[in-house]
């Protein structure tokens, strides 16, 4: 069972590392894209913190980008499923004699460890927003983006084992994820939102791995104000995270419909 996760694993990373044009767009787009909205918004929001000093928009936004980073780089790994569905290697991987559960353990744990890893190149940054962070903060930030890219790549699992063709996972995972992204909190603070944009952040999942990372920016000090407590936030992303893994490995428990 260990060979086959390692195995899946690995073939991951190695997949990623020789498509230069990913690896070099995994940094760069999500740095031009934090630093446009960063210095485009910085003056049209108040952000109070618990210290009476208002918190900078660029970082605000870091906790949200880190999220978005790992949730794309999870989600758009296991778009490979629709490909070895033709080239023939997932009917091999489905013909070995071992259960789901380790094949959906090792292609989750690939786009996890990418998913971290892209994130982790952004926490380099992170001494230059504000209060220097903590080993405990970075170990949880580290956690809370395991936590994210495990349950998002879960989730992309279960898409493309449904889906036939790259065109239509394409089509299917943007029509949630910017939605999904943008109505988390990680672009805007909910507070003084509409009550229906209220409620629908606090309804999405995705919103609490986001705030359970603007809190260990700040860990073990006190959290900012836009932030809720941990110990609501971390909790509602592990049992999501438990969820999206089930519901994935139930998925590739079924019969891969034909062509």
């Amino acid at each position: 069972m260990m060979y086959t996760v390692t195995a899946l694993w690995r073939r991951e990373l190695i997949k990623f590392l020789r498509d230069k044009s990913r690896v070099g767009g995994a940094v760069l787009q999500p740095l031009v894209v934090w630093l446009l909205l960063g210095f485009g918004f910085r003056d049209t929001f108040q952000l109070p913190s618990s210290t009476g000093t208002d918190i900078p928009y660029l970082e605000f936004l870091f906790p949200g980008m880190l999220a978005l980073v790992a949730l794309f780089t999870s989600i758009f790994s296991t778009i490979s499923i629709v490909e070895e569905r033709k080239s023939g290697f997932l009917q091999a991987a489905l013909a070995a004699p071992v259960s789901r559960s380790v094949l959906v353990l090792g292609a989750t744990l690939g786009g996890t460890t990418l998913a971290v890893g892209q994130s982790g190149l952004f926490l380099i940054l992170l001494p230059f927003l504000g209060p220097p962070p903590t080993v405990a903060g970075l170990a949880l930030m580290l956690f809370v983006l395991a936590l994210i890219g495990l349950a998002f790549t879960a989730l992309g699992v279960t898409v493309a084992w449904k889906i036939r063709t790259t065109r239509g996972f394409h089509a299917v995972m943007n029509l949630f994820l910017i939605p999904l992204w943008v109505l988390s909190g990680a672009f805007f603070p909910p507070t003084g939102a509409p009550p229906l944009l209220q409620w629908i952040v606090r309804l999405n999942p995705f919103s609490y791995g986001v705030d359970a990372l603007r809190t260990a920016m700040y860990w073990p000090g006190p959290a900012p104000e836009v932030a809720t407590s941990l110990a609501v936030s971390l909790p509602v992303t592990i049992v999501f995270t438990g969820l999206m893994f089930a519901l994935a490995v139930r998925s590739v428990a079924t019969p891969i419909a034909p062509e």
